[in-house]
């Protein structure tokens, strides 16, 4: 069986199917199925070792794991490694995973990696400020892209926000600030005026530009947001003990916005009884809450959660990656085609999430 068998049933050349194989996004959606018919139908299946000696590329990418948390912020990545997986399969690579405990664990094990496998490229998932693994892998010429951006030094930032800068290597992000101040601006709309907002301790990147979501969007209010926040680690309890102190406060909120769905459990807890509210009942909570992630544990209990695209930022990061690997011969039009205004053009995508309204406010 060979790649001529494949053509002459698929009625193309064999260019184009070895393109189908190693480089699907070169072909047409409807030659591209004409001949996966035809290589089901014969029960063709390539030669990798020889598909690699041929094009140099071992269609082998590699993601880092994170450690196990509290069984609901991590099906978030959980969700992003579906889509990614997805997304490589269609693309003709295959995912490789892997763990490690730290930054310095993950730089070990790329060295590890590489020494071990012929990898054509990483995926890092989290990315932070003055970031080692990126400044790694740039050195030693590995392509990569990173699902989150680049940031400012924090000691730079302004009332605790934080910005994306200028980086030479792609990248896929949520726009957290902008999912925040979608849940603000909703909660300021349906007469709220006192929101408060729980978030991680300052100096956490995804954090910090998660609560300037919602800072900036009372102070273009006209609402001081003083006193109205809180930080804690992630975590039932700690979102929980956090939003007791908010509400024990002189002038308590009557809405918190959380940046996380843990947190919004735990600030739920706060202020839910036995006899109050379940998910699918026309009651509402003593207090509006909202969480951040839409895992399927805010879909259970009914509460409103800002939902990040997952599925499509794991598609592009892949669709980058391909553009990187290609040489730019695909000309960074699947990022280009999504950037948003906050990103710096082809090759930097900045995806806009959207806020999921259920029973908790």
């Amino acid at each position: 069986m060979t790649i001529a068998t494949v053509a002459r049933r698929a009625r193309v050349s064999r260019q184009t199917v070895s393109n189908v194989l190693n480089a699907p996004h070169m072909v047409r959606e409807e030659t591209r199925e004409r001949v996966r018919e035809a290589i089901s139908a014969l029960g063709y299946r390539a030669n990798q070792a020889a598909r690699q000696m041929r094009t140099g590329r071992s269609r082998l990418i590699a993601v880092r794991i994170e450690p196990t948390r509290d069984g609901v912020n991590g099906s978030v990545l959980d969700r992003f490694l579906h889509g990614l997986t997805e997304a490589a399969e269609a693309a003709g690579y295959r995912v490789m995973l892997y763990t490690a405990p730290d930054s310095r664990g993950e730089i070990d094990a790329y060295d590890s990696l590489l020494g071990a496998y012929d990898l054509d490229a990483f995926v890092l998932t989290g990315t932070e400020y003055d970031d080692a693994r990126t400044a790694w892998l740039t050195e030693r010429d590995v392509p990569f892209v990173t699902f989150g951006r680049p940031w400012d030094d924090p000691a730079k930032a302004r009332s605790g926000a934080r910005t994306a800068v200028p980086s030479p290597h792609p990248w896929v992000d949520v726009d957290g600030a902008d999912g925040v101040a979608q849940a603000t601006r909703r909660l300021l709309d349906t007469g709220h005026r006192r929101v408060g907002f729980v978030g991680w301790p300052a100096g956490s990147e995804v954090g910090d530009d998660r609560r300037s979501g919602w800072f900036d969007t009372l102070r273009s209010a006209g609402l001081d947001p003083t006193g109205l926040d809180r930080a804690a680690p992630d975590g039932f309890a700690q979102g929980e003990a956090a939003a007791r102190d908010l509400l024990a406060g002189a002038e308590p909120p009557t809405a918190i916005v959380c940046a996380s769905d843990s947190l919004a459990l735990g600030a739920l807890q706060a202020v839910r009884g036995p006899g109050d509210w379940a998910a699918g009942s026309d009651q509402r909570p003593r207090l509006a809450v909202t969480g951040f992630d839409d895992t399927p544990v805010a879909q259970a209990i009914g509460l409103t959660s800002v939902s990040q695209p997952l599925a499509e930022a794991a598609a592009c990061c892949v669709d980058l990656l391909a553009d990187v690997l290609d040489g730019g011969r695909r000309g960074g039009a699947a990022g280009s085609r999504r950037s948003g205004p906050a990103a710096g053009g082809p090759g930097q995508v900045l995806l806009r999430p959207s806020l999921v309204v259920r029973q908790s406010g």
